[in-house]
């Protein structure tokens, strides 16, 4: 049976186990992977619910503007119910958040106005205010409200939370979720104890957030607030959808080691998932040692990784932030210390560069002129050209020399360097801090990865 408009297709995603990450884990973990919905995040669900209640209530009328800060996510479900339901969008969001985002919700119809990340939520400029701002001055639209607005718990207690006690057939014990409206955590959460009081609810923060201080002590200090780089969760004000007694634990987890859990998930899992995803189950493994054998555990899965191929799923935003350890030309000649790199002069030779070859054992000899790199030799290079001709050990290097050795940052990674080495070139070079050359061949790129 068809669906009759893609609204319909929300919700009932489907739950899959994680067997790799988790493998040294107690008990089952299971992922609820809500990238599943149409709008690929999970906040699909309450977005359609506060336009829903927003309708019933009578402040959403017919040809009305629909205004939102929203990292994205939030937007694109949004989107959606107003394409359906021919609404206009205007969405506000920071500029920390990904491009793809924005460049996702104009594809759908939305007006995007970005705003600092970096000023408190009463600052005129924050993408709070400006949104609220919007509601007032727009005339027949409505600020959707997310964080405060509790049509976006209640979307989580009507549909998230039965779809889990459904699919682990009530033997859920722990759920754990990221915390950022409150909306997921809460809402699922009043759910799934009204089931059992006994399942633990653990809500994963990002250091920088106030929300993990706020559960401890009950006050706003913000002293903990600092800017952060993970997206979709963590706050700097507590959204009205909180009902912190529903929550067990909050658990701080750093923007590194979300982002290569994230990365993680996909190369080992399979689940091309989004920042929360990773830091929700980084949570977890952090949490491992509360977990017994029989334990069955759910852990929310927001979002897809699309939205950020050109954040954590990018390697050289990820380097460019000291996330990903990467080997790097300096790595490679780490040993070397004090080690002077071998050349040949272009007026040698071609027996004094054999004879270089021999003595230090090596296979590619960067040659000068001048005191500047002016090209290279190789051993293959030279058995060619000493087989078409016996008498060329007397030539000058400098008559049979091939191109000089590509050079490369000190710090390039070992993936650029080994896609300069070819059949042509077999090695690179490059400067250290002292401005000595130093030089890489294929042979020291396939050891390092082999370490």
């Amino acid at each position: 049976m068809w669906k009759n408009n893609v609204l319909e297709t929300i919700g009932n995603t489907p739950m899959i186990k994680l067997n790799k990450i988790t493998k040294d884990l107690p008990g089952t973990i299971l992922a609820k992977v809500d990238y599943f919905n149409p709008g690929n995040s999970i906040k699909d669900r309450m977005a359609l619910k506060m336009v829903e209640v927003a309708e019933q209530e009578g402040k959403l009328k017919p040809g009305g503007t629909i205004i939102e800060g929203t990292s994205g996510n939030t937007g694109m479900g949004l989107a959606l119910a107003a394409c359906v339901k021919g609404y206009k969008c205007i969405f506000v969001t920071t500029d920390k958040q990904s491009k793809e985002k924005a460049d996702i919700l104009k594809a759908v119809g939305a007006e995007v106005i970005v705003c600092p990340t970096n000023v408190l939520p009463d600052d005129p400029r924050s993408y709070y205010s400006v949104a609220k701002r919007l509601g007032k001055e727009i005339p027949n639209s409505m600020y959707m409200n997310q964080y405060d607005n509790l049509a976006n718990r209640q979307a989580h207690y009507e549909s998230t939370g039965p779809e889990i006690w459904e699919q682990t057939e009530g033997k859920i014990t722990h759920f754990v979720c990221t915390a950022g409206t409150g909306g997921t955590i809460t809402g699922t959460a009043m759910y799934l104890k009204e089931k059992n009081p006994n399942i633990k609810v653990w809500a994963i923060d990002v250091y920088g957030s106030l929300l993990t201080n706020y559960y401890k002590t009950g006050n706003i200090d913000m002293s903990f607030v600092h800017p952060y780089i993970s997206e979709g969760f963590g706050e700097d004000f507590l959204p009205e959808n909180y009902d912190m007694s529903v929550i067990d634990h909050f658990e701080q987890v750093t923007d590194k080691d979300g982002a290569i859990m994230a990365r993680r998930i996909a190369k080992e899992e399979g689940l091309f998932c989004g920042y929360s995803a990773g830091s929700c189950l980084q949570g977890l493994m952090q949490l491992k040692n509360q977990l017994k054998k029989d334990d069955i555990v759910v852990c929310v899965f927001h979002d897809h990784g699309s939205r950020y191929v050109a954040k954590i799923y990018n390697d050289q935003w990820m380097m460019e932030r000291g996330f990903l350890e990467v080997k790097t030309f300096k790595d490679i000649i780490s040993g070397r210390a004090g080690t002077k790199l071998i050349t040949v002069d272009a007026s040698h030779t071609v027996a004094d560069a054999v004879e270089l070859m021999k003595k230090y054992d090596i296979e590619h000899i960067p040659v000068m002129k001048n005191n500047l790199l002016a090209g290279s030799i190789s051993e293959v290079g030279l058995f060619l050209k000493v087989f078409n001709n016996a008498d060329i050990k007397m030539a000058t290097v400098e008559s049979v020399m091939e191109p000089a050795f590509p050079i490369v940052d000190f710090l390039a990674p070992v993936e650029k360097i080994g896609s300069l080495i070819n059949k042509e070139n077999g090695a690179v070079l490059s400067k250290d801090e002292k401005g000595d050359y130093h030089i890489v061949t294929k042979y020291d790129v396939i050891q390092s990865l082999a370490k």
